[in-house]
């Protein structure tokens, strides 16, 4: 059992496994404590969007065993364990393996699949995959089908169906949206995307969701508000992302959003952090690779009494689409400016300008993602640095 010294990380994710590598770097010897629902392996969550087309079965992803974890970073790792409360103030965590005191404590929770309210018989067949387990279940429901329907054309909607399109199926994506990645791209960005992943062999049902998905001999029968019908053998829903708060709340910690924490990635109550997915920074729910690397190397030093501050710079998402390939930088929510897009050879350049001028976001896609270094640099700053 952990003693009050130690650090204690809950989530085995990115965020959970980035952090221990960056405490790791600054202190060999601070006992830290990794608890997760999960295996405890490490595997890479953005390849899971990405495995069919590179023809990698879900077992493949792993790259480490929870044992190997625990051994290289030399620390315990207790998996397979539930949390189910926190006493902040005695600063001892309920868990199915008892009670654990810790020193420091980082919720590393990630977040869940939303789940859109749907009726009929077959509400229970529309998988998620949110984890290794459940791509894992995916796959397996896949073999020997055909047709998929997604639900929801946003980063990782795109991302699965070119995967699955590029695997041999054929794919349908109905989003409430006119658009794909609404919140990301502007209209002529988003139209060019849907143009060649519409090549590639993926049918669009925008402005309209689902409103039954019954099961129908061997085939599942989707029905649209706007009153179509969709015949698809699996149904998968990626219609967006909600950080893990429900822990944190019942044990008094601020929640909003995500979880709450100011720019040292403290919550409310002491001697409590979080970071990840379910984080809520200055507002920013940023569920997204570069932020979590961002936040492990400024909560890392914190954790050992060198406190830190978080700043963001300008971090554009790579949406894997290999239809056509696209880097975005979404201007900040609110922002004064307008999209000015231009076609170039093999791609197009979308820039979100300022009245006067300045870049404050942009969408490239094709060729024109060679320019994403560069036009990095010319962003403003996500969270500005406080020093």
């Amino acid at each position: 059992m952990p003693d009050s010294s130690t650090i204690v990380i809950i989530g085995s994710g990115l965020a959970g496994y980035t952090l221990i590598r960056e405490i790791r770097k600054l202190d060999k010897a601070i006992p830290i404590t990794l608890i997760t629902r999960e295996p405890g392996y490490f595997y890479s969550k953005p390849m899971l969007s990405t495995a069919l087309a590179s023809k990698k079965e879900a077992g493949q992803l792993i790259t480490t065993t929870s044992e190997g974890m625990a051994s290289q970073l030399e620390i315990s790792i207790l998996s397979q364990t539930d949390v189910s409360a926190i006493d902040t103030a005695a600063q001892i965590l309920q868990t199915s393996r008892g009670h654990i005191p810790y020193g420091k404590l980082v919720l590393a929770l990630g977040a869940d699949q939303l789940q859109i309210p749907l009726e009929g018989n077959a509400v229970s067949e529309v998988l998620t995959v949110n984890d290794l387990e459940d791509y894992e279940k995916f796959r397996q429901a896949i073999v020997g089908k055909k047709k998929v329907a997604i639900l929801g054309a946003g980063l990782i909607g795109c991302e699965f169906a070119n995967d699955l399109v590029l695997g041999g199926f054929e794919v349908d994506v109905i989003d409430l949206a006119p658009q794909v990645l609404g919140r990301l791209l502007p209209e002529a960005a988003a139209q060019a995307l849907q143009n060649k992943l519409s090549e590639a062999g993926v049918r669009w049902h925008f402005s309209t969701t689902v409103k039954t998905v019954n099961r129908n001999g061997d085939v599942l029968e989707i029905q649209l508000t706007n009153g179509d019908s969709i015949i698809c053998d699996v149904a998968l829903s990626a219609v967006g992302l909600r950080p893990r708060v429900d822990l944190a709340k019942a044990a008094g910690v601020k929640t909003g959003l995500g979880i709450q924490v100011n720019r040292e990635l403290e919550t409310s109550s002491s001697n409590v952090y979080s970071l990840g997915d379910c984080a809520e920074v200055d507002g920013l729910v940023l569920p997204y690779v570069m932020p979590i690397m961002q936040a492990a190397r400024a909560l890392a030093p914190t954790l050992l009494g060198q406190v830190t501050m978080l700043s963001y710079p300008a971090m554009p998402v790579m949406v894997k689409t290999p239809a056509l390939p696209t880097v975005v930088s979404p201007p900040a929510q609110g922002a004064d400016g307008q999209w000015k897009t231009s076609a170039i050879e093999g791609g197009l350049e979308a820039r979100f300008e300022s009245l006067d001028g300045k870049l404050l976001g942009f969408a490239l896609m094709g060729s024109a993602t060679a320019q994403r270094g560069a036009l990095t640099k010319e962003l403003p700053p996500i969270l500005q640095s406080l020093s």
